[in-house]
């Protein structure tokens, strides 16, 4: 079994970022050999569709390699709320329509959600509409695409890149706040969520499904 992860972004130095800090989450995991998240990242674009060709590989996972931009209603900016949520909604979108005729039977679709969805916070209107989206995204293209599986995991708060755009001290103060206020006592690595996409990719009878890995926060 092979699998290829595909990074979207604005950003060419941070699809490189964020693909190289997956490659070593797959190896801190431990996962099989044949499992290879180091696949090329490719933006959602005409070239995308060859992409998909060069990998032919029958599993992929889709995720935007950005950092979050959350956003004020009272002060939003439009402009800058449509790019984000072309980037992560219409990208995931884009990313399944130009994979769509390369998908092999038994292959699998995991996209990417968040908690924010569920649990949002002030300024994270576009950030929690967009996982809605996502969700129900993953939910119906489960049964346009049957027998092809479709899933997304839905993290909670993790520490990874995701957090970029926030100062050192700032992202470390979230991550205390969040650690004391949930169950698991602690915030997620990317280690766990790597099992998750392994979980989704693997897992035969799923589809569908939103994989939640949160630490209980829909619980806090």
């Amino acid at each position: 079994m092979v699998a290829g992860v595909i990074w979207n972004s604005k950003s060419v130095e941070k699809l490189w970022m964020f693909n190289g800090a997956e490659y070593q989450t797959a190896r801190a995991s431990k996962l099989p050999p044949s499992v290879n998240c180091n696949a090329p990242p490719v933006t959602v674009a005409p070239p995308a569709r060859a992409k998909f060709a060069a990998l032919g590989k029958p599993f992929g996972s889709f995720t935007a390699g950005e950092p979050l931009a959350l956003m004020d209603v009272a002060t939003l900016d439009l402009d800058k709320a449509r790019e984000f949520f072309a980037l992560r909604y219409f990208g995931a979108l884009g990313a399944v329509h130009a994979a769509v005729p390369h998908l092999q039977p038994g292959g699998s679709v995991t996209l990417t959600s968040g908690i924010a969805g569920r649990r949002p916070g002030p300024g994270w209107a576009v950030a929690a509409s967009i996982c809605g989206a996502v969700e129900s995204l993953t939910r119906a293209l489960a049964v346009e695409l049957a027998p092809i599986r479709v899933n997304a995991v839905c993290p909670g708060v993790v520490r990874s890149p995701l957090w970029a755009s926030m100062t050192p001290a700032s992202r470390e103060q979230l991550y205390r706040d969040t650690a004391a206020g949930i169950p698991a006592g602690r915030v997620g690595e990317t280690d766990d969520i790597a099992r998750a996409y392994l979980y989704c990719l693997t897992q035969p009878f799923a589809t569908g499904s939103i994989l939640t890995v949160d630490g209980g926060t829909v619980l806090a």
